[in-house]
């Protein structure tokens, strides 16, 4: 199988291109060197990112894994956040389409969810808090008239869920609260906003990877959550963590100062078992296990 995976050098492309390798696939990426660098690749980069392929060259793609984005959440700038995560994503979906590609598996977002109640559901309200969180549902709303247009390829949107894992060093403060724990935690005791009970769904990033192979391989468009659908509070993961780590620091709770603040995500798993047989290997227990034992959790 011929594949593209945009976003190939980030945390979760990064991962998902190792697989890929390892089933035997032919493999192109987009991405630059400030990322991951991914081991013994041979395979094509294409750069810079999304803009300037020469489609032509490039020739069909069987499968797009579509992970590049601006992911930052405190981004304020709705224009260039939607010129980067929807109106080049939909560009990109058409030329693909041109040369042949039949399946398209895009990275949405859970954030698209904003305050909706929990759990949250693909068919139930989205209330977006930020404009990532709008770029993902605009995304979403773009890909299925697109779909709609070609009835040949199937799309499928992943709405990831705060994902962990080996990787993500290189995101600095867009890191999953897990990993900057995880590093406060090395020297000293961690900081939690008061009074550390707000919840979070977390997913470990190889069950990010199983959740996109499972999508190529869908019939039906369709858009599904990917996480656990169990939330955790933020005393449990540092609990979990000094377990993992074997440390034993005491938490430091401090104000919280955002006034837009998500203090409970959770997903409900049912459509993405029913749509692309997705069920998660790792709790977030068994996934910091994983991770730590990685040795990347405190690099």
């Amino acid at each position: 199988m011929r594949v593209l995976v945009t976003g190939g050098t980030g945390f979760i492309g990064s991962n998902l291109v190792q697989e890929l390798i390892k089933q035997g696939h032919d493999v192109l990426i987009t991405g630059h060197d400030a990322e991951q660098k991914i081991p013994d690749f041979s395979g094509t980069v294409l750069q810079p990112s999304l803009v300037g392929i020469d489609f032509e060259r490039l020739g069909k793609i069987d499968v797009c894994f579509h992970q590049a984005a601006i992911n930052d959440t405190t981004l304020m700038d709705k224009e260039e956040m939607f010129r980067a995560n929807v109106h080049s994503s939909i560009e990109l979906f058409k030329k693909l389409i041109a040369n042949g590609c039949t399946r398209i598996v895009y990275a949405s977002s859970t954030a698209a969810y904003g305050d909706a109640p929990v759990p949250f559901k693909e068919d139930g309200p989205m209330r977006p808090m930020n404009p990532y969180g709008e770029s993902k549902q605009r995304l979403e709303e773009e890909a299925m008239i697109l779909a709609a247009q070609n009835p040949g390829v199937v799309f499928v949107g992943l709405r990831y869920c705060n994902v962990y894992g080996p990787g993500e060093d290189h995101k600095g403060p867009r890191a999953s609260m897990i990993y900057q724990l995880a590093q406060q935690m090395k020297e000293k005791n961690p900081k939690l906003f008061k009074m550390g009970e707000q919840k979070r769904e977390w997913v470990y990033v190889k069950d990010v990877v199983k959740a996109n192979l499972l999508a190529a391989k869908a019939t039906r468009n369709c858009v599904v959550n990917v996480a656990t659908g169990t939330a955790t509070t933020f005393n449990k993961i540092v609990e979990i963590l000094n377990n993992a780590m074997a440390t034993s620091r005491t938490i430091e709770y401090i104000d919280n100062p955002h006034e837009a603040y998500q203090t409970h995500t959770e997903c409900d798993m049912g459509h993405a078992k029913e749509m692309i047989g997705f069920e998660p290997d790792f709790d977030v227990e068994a996934g910091i296990k994983d991770y730590f034992e990685s040795g990347r959790l405190l690099s």
